[in-house]
């Protein structure tokens, strides 16, 4: 919703599960999908005198995620104890950290079709998941199930939390942060970014203000969203309803909210009148976390191109289109491929190939480009044929497509299924000579001014020549041989 008089004010909070072999505090390995309580030992069941220590990996995947949101990476940071009660945290506090992160004061750079925007991070800090609540009955919420149980394997999962300032303004731009700012870090390793399975999970704090007015409005907050399609639709409907309820003389209550995708429904899940005590203090278990400033500078050193430095370089050197960078960026193992066919082709007409028609053909087979039998070198050869004019536009697909089931050599197959291009021209207008005489109403159609017609005597042509003919060459001949004659 866009309402000129009103100005959302957003923030996002993001939990991202660590790609660690183990738990944060603990030698449980992490799984998904296994048989409830079989990854749980003393330390995350939080049996008397059982002492954590603290995952070195866990550290290291928060510095590189600090380096790539820009933050000041703490030269000691601290543990603390969140103290609250809830079934899934089995010690009745959650260690985390609170006065003294690992990560702070960011910037997360993201790109739109309208440039480059960015987002303040207020800071990244390391913490616990808690353990899993399976509710039963109903429809599986905790509102009407019928009984509740606890699986341990995800408590002591390491999560990185990630609090970025009241920068956004609408659902559209906090989706678009959000999707760039997951594919940064699952492109370095930093979590596989699985919002479906949970291992990322976002919160929103939204709040509504009149146009130019600097002080903030009373924030919801709504939890949870595991998708970029329901953060968006969850802020927008939010937003909306802010906007109605201050339009219509009320005020805003702080409380915990949920959208319900399949209606569009926001409700309340509690209120947040006053803040949480947690009581927070310093874990006396764990030592503080004090990284040698060697092994910072060179986890930095070491970090790859990041996306947008990447879309933007495609952009700006490549001459790529916004989509045609976001597209190919999706994944490192994608844009590795790209970059692969650009140097033997060129960069436009590799984008259009890998994101359009090879694509395309491998989804039928359930394949990626990296994956397959079409090597970088052989989709640049079917290019730089396809772009002399070796061979037609359909038999450079048709080509791909034995590449595609065979691995075969490009111009093996069109040498051996002979689909090379016709490059007689006197052949060509004999073809189209025979075509016009064959169609006289077409022909005088086209004499008529009806261009459209042009397309049916290029698709004869095709057939005719087994799709050996160059179409746009027919097309130009049909032109002047009809209207010539």
């Amino acid at each position: 919703m866009s309402d000129a008089r009103w100005e959302a004010v957003i923030g996002i909070e993001i939990h991202a599960q660590l790609l660690t072999r183990t738990k944060m505090f603990c030698g449980c390995a992490l799984s998904f999908g296994d048989d409830p309580n079989v990854h749980t030992c003393p330390v995350c069941l939080a049996h008397p005198g059982a002492l954590p220590v603290t995952n070195r990996e866990a550290v290291r995947l928060a510095i590189v995620a600090g380096h790539a949101l820009g933050c000041e990476i703490a030269e000691r940071s601290v543990f603390s104890r969140k103290n609250y009660f809830y079934p899934d945290l089995p010690k009745a506090y959650q260690i985390s950290q609170y006065d003294e992160p690992v990560c702070l004061g960011g910037t997360f750079r993201y790109l739109t079709e309208d440039g480059e925007r960015t987002v303040g991070i207020t800071r990244a800090h390391l913490e616990e998941d808690a353990a899993k609540l399976i509710h039963t009955g109903g429809d599986g919420r905790r509102a009407g199930a019928e009984s509740s149980v606890v699986d341990f394997n995800r408590g002591g999962t390491p999560l990185l939390e990630i609090v970025t300032e009241p920068d956004l303004r609408s659902g559209a731009e906090a989706a678009a942060f959000l999707k760039q700012l997951r594919q940064t870090l699952v492109q370095l390793g930093v979590t596989d970014g699985n919002m479906e399975q949970g291992s990322m999970r976002a919160d929103a704090n939204i709040s509504v203000r009149p146009a130019g007015r600097e002080a903030f409005g009373t924030k919801t907050e709504l939890k949870n969203m595991n998708s970029f399609t329901f953060l968006e639709r969850g802020i927008t409907a939010e937003i909306a309803r802010q906007i109605a309820v201050l339009e219509d003389g009320g005020t805003i209550t702080q409380e915990t909210l949920h959208y319900e995708p399949t209606p569009g429904e926001i409700t309340s899940l509690r209120s947040k009148e006053e803040a949480h005590d947690y009581r927070y203090f310093p874990e006396p278990d764990l030592v503080p976390v004090v990284p040698d400033r060697a092994w910072v500078e060179e986890i930095r050193a070491s970090l790859p191109e990041l996306p947008i430095d990447r879309r933007e370089r495609w952009m700006r050197d490549l001459g790529l289109t916004f989509e045609d960078a976001e597209v190919l960026s999706e994944t490192a193992e994608l844009a590795g491929y790209f970059e692969a066919v650009a140097a033997v082709a060129p960069p436009k007409s590799a984008a259009n190939w890998v994101r359009g028609e090879l694509r395309a053909q491998l989804r039928e087979r359930g394949e990626e480009p990296w994956e397959s039998e079409v090597t970088p070198a052989a989709l640049g050869e079917i290019i730089a044929m396809a772009e002399a004019r070796e061979i037609s536009m359909p038999n450079a697909k048709a080509v791909l497509a034995e590449v595609v089931a065979t691995g075969a050599a490009p111009r093996e197959v069109v040498e051996a299924k002979g689909l090379g291009a016709i490059s007689d021209e006197t052949e060509l207008i004999a073809i189209v000579d025979r075509l016009l005489a064959e169609n006289a109403a077409q022909a005088q159609q086209l004499r008529d001014g009806r261009d459209k017609v042009v397309g049916f005597f290029v698709g004869q042509a095709m057939r005719a020549t087994q799709g050996r003919a160059d179409p746009a060459r027919v097309g130009e001949l049909v032109r002047e041989r009809a209207l010539g004659g």
